[in-house]
C-alpha cells in the first residue's frame, strides 16, 4: 500500500556559505523546512563578515534570504527562529535589523546568550520554514 508519511529530503546550499560541519543546509519533511543555524559567512569567501554584531547580523539574514530563496521560500515562510548571540547585550541592536527583515509578519523566536559560536561569530540564527506559508 502506498505511504503517505512525508520523506526527509536534505538540500545543501549553492548561493549561501557551505557548511562548517558534517550537516545539511537545512532539511524538508513534507511542507516544512528547517534550517540549520547560519552563522555570518561571506559566501564568496568562507570568512566571517568583517564589523561588529550589526554586520554579521546583516550578513546571517543575507544568507537565511538566500537559502530560503533557493528553495522558492521568502522571509515570510518562516514560522520560527532561534538567535544565538555571544553577548545579549546586543538584543536590541539585532532586533533593529531582524525586523527589516521579518516586518510586518514576525515568526515566533527564541533568543539567548551562548558562550561560543563556531568560526568566532557573533550571532547564529536557525529557522523553521513552511513552503505556502
Amino acid at each position: 500500500k502506498g505511504s503517505t508519511s512525508a520523506m526527509k529530503e536534505c538540500f545543501n546550499t549553492r548561493k549561501g556559505p557551505a557548511a562548517v560541519g558534517p550537516y545539511s543546509t537545512c532539511v524538508t519533511v513534507g511542507d516544512t523546512v528547517y534550517v540549520s543555524g547560519t552563522i555570518p559567512l561571506v559566501p564568496e569567501t568562507g570568512a566571517l563578515a568583517e564589523g561588529g554584531v550589526e554586520e554579521q547580523t546583516v550578513q546571517v539574514l543575507k544568507n537565511l534570504q538566500t537559502i530560503l530563496g533557493e528553495l522558492g521560500l521568502t522571509m515570510n515562510s518562516v514560522v520560527k527562529t532561534t538567535v544565538y548571540l555571544t553577548n545579549l547585550d546586543d538584543f536590541g541592536r539585532v532586533n533593529t535589523l531582524y525586523d527589516g527583515y521579518f516586518a510586518p509578519n514576525y515568526p515566533a523566536r527564541v533568543c539567548c546568550e551562548v558562550s561560543r559560536l563556531p568560526k568566532g561569530a557573533q550571532i547564529e540564527i536557525e529557522a523553521i520554514a513552511v513552503k505556502n506559508a
